[in-house]
């Protein structure tokens, strides 16, 4: 019977008991383990699995926490999680009050630096080995392992720019895979690739930025990872080290479906098979299947209409129009700057681009949407896929600052629309001819109507809709934080007290329709998917004051804090923005 490692190790400290030549044994049941439990929990599985031996050959050579190992991103360290004491509770990982799906400071000290986007880690690391010396520390090692999809951004190089003139104590470990959630693109990658295959004899970019260069070498060969970072853990200043892993490693479905096995949902442990979900009615669409299917519908219209993504083709449904019309659409890699002034660039050529950013990932070219776009007026049309509460990836992915950090900037428009079938009008909108930039908020997943591709509608910019008639108290939502109201109102016996309006327009807002609403209803609730400071009712509270109103006015939103990670729906109930609380409230108003 083959011996068990596992089971015995809650630390890097036991780790380090084993005989080397039991390490690839463990390295099996770490993959096991990862398998069994993303299987019934979900999370991310090819990442983590193509990265057990890199992880336990880490935390074997090297004396964590004391040496300080920083994880781009984070979708990869569920290893690392494992071996560092979180055995036991890995089952809540992602799940409401568990474990976060990445590091995170707070749940370990072995977790050195908190991570949910990528790019970070050089920077971080270097950060880290700067203060080492700065305390007259020599000794203590600092990594950060990133992938060859995080490395092409912009922070990544401007990390290695200032790390190349430096004597610090850091290693960069390019965890080289040829992926990130979907495939690498840009000329790095095919930089890369070339140097895999032995055919580039240009000057190592690397080695050109005074990093001590080697590698490439198998990230699955533990014996040849344990002797290479021992070698490493002697040289001064800034080293790198070109690992080639296989992302889903030890799954054979994972291996040959990246994309898929990236985040796969439930799957069978044994066969690998995907399990469907089913469902006895049928659905609704996805946003962003609406998006992607409407671009592709509106751009064989009109040959002026562009796509763009920043490394999200598969997410954010730009792969429709990248199948279809391969010359219109662009996946520019890990680079929303880059994204966001590409657009600018062509919008100023006459042509009409749809940057398509996840609301989260915006906020990373938040100065390329003000100086490049909004101050020279241009009309880029910006469709923020995720806005709102995301779910298990928790509080570096929901967007919900989008409204916030957007409606304070002059010239743009911010829209949220409460169906499929608003925001496929208002994409047919834009595109019509806009002579100002627009933001388009869309939550994830599924929305709410069955029929939704219905002939194309004009929307008329910056207007409101009333969707049921009240008296003494008007609701006034956002986006798909209408169908909440309905839903609260149906829970609510005598609902004539109670008008609702879709406002639709964060900015420019319905001023008619909210002077109307401010003289005929004693009440305003307004309700959003997003911070409310500084958010949408924020922007009805600065109407009331520049007007003089009286009105009560209640804003209900997400709270001022940073929200963690369960199911939409747990944090929804948890900050009382669900359909019950919501009528709770509201029965309280009429008693």
């Amino acid at each position: 019977m083959q011996k068990q490692f596992l089971k015995h190790i809650n630390s890097p400290e036991q780790l380090r008991l084993l005989e080397q030549d039991d390490l690839p044994i463990l390295a099996q049941e770490l993959r096991d383990f990862i398998i069994n439990i993303v299987a019934t929990k979900e999370g991310h599985l090819g990442a983590s699995l193509g990265v057990v031996e890199l992880t336990i050959a880490l935390h074997y050579v090297f004396n964590t926490p004391k040496d300080q190992l920083v994880w781009d991103v984070g979708h990869q360290a569920y290893g690392h999680k494992i071996i560092t004491g979180r055995k036991d509770n890995f089952d809540t990982n992602r799940q409401f009050k568990g474990l976060s799906g990445f590091p995170k400071r707070e749940e370990s000290v072995f977790d050195t630096f908190g991570v949910g986007h990528s790019s970070t880690s050089i920077s971080a690391a270097l950060g880290m080995a700067i203060a080492s010396q700065l305390k007259g520390d020599i000794d203590t090692q600092h990594i950060a392992v990133i992938g060859d999809a995080s490395i092409a951004s912009g922070m990544a190089f401007e990390g290695l720019n200032h790390a190349g003139v430096t004597n610090a104590n850091l290693l960069v470990i390019l965890n080289d895979n040829a992926i990130g959630i979907d495939p690498s693109v840009g000329a790095l990658k095919q930089y890369l690739t070339n140097v895999k295959k032995g055919t580039e004899k240009q000057d190592n970019i690397f080695e050109a930025l005074n990093f001590d260069y080697s590698g490439p070498i198998d990230g699955h060969d533990l014996p040849l990872l344990l002797s290479e970072l021992e070698r490493l853990k002697k040289i001064k200043g800034p080293k790198f080290l070109h690992v080639i892993t296989t992302k889903g490693k030890g799954l054979r479905q994972a291996e040959e479906q990246q994309v898929t096995y990236h985040a796969p949902g439930k799957f069978n442990k044994d066969t690998g098979e995907l399990i469907a979900k089913i469902s006895t009615t049928q659905q609704a669409p996805k946003y962003q299947d609406v998006f992607g299917y409407t671009i592709v519908e509106l751009a064989k219209q009109n040959e002026n209409i562009i796509g763009i993504t920043p490394a999200m083709p598969t997410g954010s449904s730009l792969k429709y129009m990248m199948e279809e019309i391969p010359d219109r659409a662009f996946d520019v890699g890990i680079a929303e700057q880059h994204a966001v002034t590409f657009a600018a660039g062509l919008a100023t050529q006459g042509l009409i681009p749809f940057c398509n950013i996840y609301s989260t990932f915006l906020q990373r070219a938040y100065d390329q949407v003000i100086h490049d776009v909004a101050i020279q007026n241009l009309p880029v049309i910006f469709c923020l896929d995720r806005a709102g509460l995301v779910g298990q990836d928790g509080a570096t992915h929901h967007g919900v600052f989008d409204i916030g950090y957007l409606r304070c900037i002059p010239n743009l428009i911010v829209f949220a629309p409460r169906d499929e079938i608003e925001l496929r009008n208002i994409m047919y909108t834009a595109q019509l001819g806009l002579k100002q930039p627009i933001a388009i908020r869309y939550p994830r997943g599924r929305g709410v109507t069955i029929d939704w591709k219905q002939p194309f509608s004009k929307i008329e910019i910056g207007t409101g809709q009333q969707l049921k008639k009240g008296q003494n108290i008007a609701i006034l939502s956002i986006g798909n934080m209408a169908k909440t109201v309905m839903e609260a109102l149906h829970l609510i016996e005598n609902q004539s007290d109670f008008s609702h309006y879709d406002m639709r327009f964060v900015k420019p807002l319905d001023v008619a329709m909210l002077h109307d609403i401010f003289k005929t209803h004693h009440t305003i609730i307004t309700i959003e998917d997003a911070a409310v400071k500084g958010g949408f009712g924020s922007s009805i509270a600065e109407f009331s004051a520049e007007h003089n109103y009286k009105n009560k006015l209640i804003i209900k939103g997400i709270p001022d804090q940073f929200i963690e990670h369960g199911t939409v729906e747990e944090l929804h109930q948890s900050i009382q923005l669900d359909a019950t609380s919501l009528s709770e409230l509201l029965k309280k108003m009429t008693d």
